[in-house]
């Protein structure tokens, strides 16, 4: 599937901050009582990935010392007696000296090496085989980059998260029908039942996987919007609990205050890339898209150079 649209800047708030300043933002007007409890959150959705740096790096960043970082944000699609698949995949670059983040989208079904089992397949299976590391490992590789935090939300509970914002408000596009449940165009309020199956309808949208993803960001965005409000706030503790549900990470707590307060300025400007040349396969029965080796290795020195790293001049499967 082709897409028009490359580099097309848009106003988004990347996921990785939408998690921080839920739970970082409201400190200040609820004070040591909800502190505590941000603090509990902060530490139970943390996993240690146990290493200390990327393998593409020479030297371990320090978001203290303002150094730009990578984050991967897993949107997983996991069910019951089911290991689960990374449905979306956004990978941000984030440089505060430049006061600019990139955000790369990857298609759910992109061919590539899966790191840790030595074969080719869809890339949203790393997720399946390995979980977060496996991941993480398979983008860094895919990338050329090092990615430095996780962040996986689980998407079949998000629900959690919008009910606990009292649901979300957002512009519809285009109408269309999923999982017994209608879209009209124009402005739609959606509870978390409804949001859940807004941002998994796929073969209707005539963007197709690009489209899906579109939707999961704004409604990221929407629970944002919401979860930022005074009234919302007042409900922290039922946010808290679906946020400890539902979402994971590497990030510290002292990295996200870190984050909150000396990244902010890198959200102003915000290019969102996108992959507008590759295509769709069908390999042994299978669908996958692949992308173009052009664009890939130009997608890959971008990224480099907004991380400040020396570019490639090869995709790995050259060199």
């Amino acid at each position: 599937m082709k897409r028009s649209e490359k580099n097309k800047k848009r106003k988004i708030l990347p996921w990785v901050i939408v998690i921080i300043l839920i739970l970082v933002g409201g400190v200040a007007g609820f004070g040591l009582m909800v502190y505590k409890d941000l603090t509990n959150t902060a530490k139970n959705i943390h996993t240690d990935l146990k290493r200390d740096k990327s393998d593409k790096r020479e030297e371990a960043i320090n978001v203290k010392d303002l150094h730009p970082f990578s984050v991967l944000v897993l949107g997983v699609d996991e069910r019951k007696d089911d290991a689960g698949r990374s449905d979306t995949m956004v990978v941000l670059t984030v440089n505060p000296q430049q006061k600019s983040t990139k955000l790369l989208s990857i298609p759910r079904d992109t061919l590539t090496e899966i790191v840790g089992k030595d074969f080719n397949d869809k890339i949203n299976h790393a997720y399946a085989y390995g979980g977060i590391k496996m991941s993480l490992n398979t983008v860094e590789h895919f990338l050329d980059i090092p990615i430095d935090y996780v962040v996986q939300v689980n998407m079949e509970s998000f629900k959690d998260i919008v009910d606990a914002v009292g649901g979300i408000d957002l512009k519809n596009d285009f109408a269309f029908s999923w999982g017994g449940k209608d879209f009209p165009v124009g402005t739609v309020h959606l509870n978390g039942e409804q949001a859940l199956a807004y941002v998994r309808m796929r073969y209707e949208d005539p963007r197709g996987d690009f489209g899906r993803q579109d939707r999961q960001k704004n409604v990221i965005q929407a629970v944002l919007k919401k979860g930022a409000s005074v009234n919302t706030l007042f409900n922290y503790g039922d946010i808290f609990k679906a946020i400890e549900k539902n979402v994971r990470t590497n990030l510290t707590f002292d990295e996200m205050v870190d984050i909150q307060s000396n990244y902010r300025d890198a959200t102003k400007k915000i290019d969102q890339l996108y992959s507008g040349d590759g295509d769709g396969q069908m390999i042994d029965g299978v669908w996958y898209y692949i992308y173009d080796d052009k664009e890939l290795l130009s997608i890959k020195n971008d990224l480099r150079k907004h991380l400040e790293l020396p570019p490639v001049e090869t995709l790995n499967n050259e060199e």
